[in-house]
């Protein structure tokens, strides 16, 4: 009779089976994969999006033996494998964005009426937050987006920038307010009609 493995809980406990028990790392792919893909592809498209989350599990199963197993949790380390890889793609980020910026805003909307207005809302924006994105500097954008899109905390972001937590909130202060000055200073999200 074959038993299966126990599932383990604990990010770096995979990590450390994995190091005798190959087998053991895919099921970092299997939590982590979906929601790094969703991260790359709203930074550069879906196209990329599968090649650079396989790439990133690569390296990641590569340097598996380097990683300090005090860390529970593996997210901000394999998301700073992925912001160094999507680093190599900036061109095609800033490229993407000037494209957005381009691109004609989506009349068609959905219901229920919340997600209507804020879907309107997210559309009319888009171009002038796509080129704020644009102009920021990669290391302030990068920071942003791994809170916005990636979901992750100040110390989580710190961790996978390898950047101290106090230069994480530093450039994500800027990173907004430059983001703000570009929207007009406002939040199209909180102004009414």
């Amino acid at each position: 009779m074959i038993t299966q493995p126990a599932t383990r809980s604990v990010d770096s406990d995979l990590v450390s089976a994995s190091l005798t028990e190959p087998e053991a790392f895919a099921e970092l792919f299997d939590r982590y994969s979906a929601m790094l893909y969703r991260y790359v592809s709203k930074r550069l498209g879906p196209e990329p999006a599968e090649d650079l989350v396989g790439e990133t599990f690569l390296v990641a199963f590569s340097r598996r033996k380097s990683y300090d197993l005090a860390y529970p949790d593996a997210r901000p380390w394999l998301f700073g494998i992925l912001t160094k890889l999507i680093s190599r793609h900036r061109r095609t980020e800033a490229a993407r964005y000037r494209a957005f910026q381009r691109a004609p805003v989506d009349a068609e909307v959905e219901s229920p009426a919340d997600r209507v207005a804020a879907g309107v809302t997210a559309q009319a924006s888009r171009p002038e937050l796509a080129r704020a994105l644009a102009a920021l500097p990669a290391k302030d954008r990068d920071v942003l987006l791994l809170i916005a899109w990636g979901d992750l905390s100040y110390e989580e972001v710190a961790r996978a920038l390898d950047i101290p937590v106090g230069t994480v909130r530093s450039r994500l202060n800027r990173g907004r307010r430059k983001v703000r000055a570009a929207l007009g200073d406002t939040n199209p999200m909180l102004e009414e009609a």
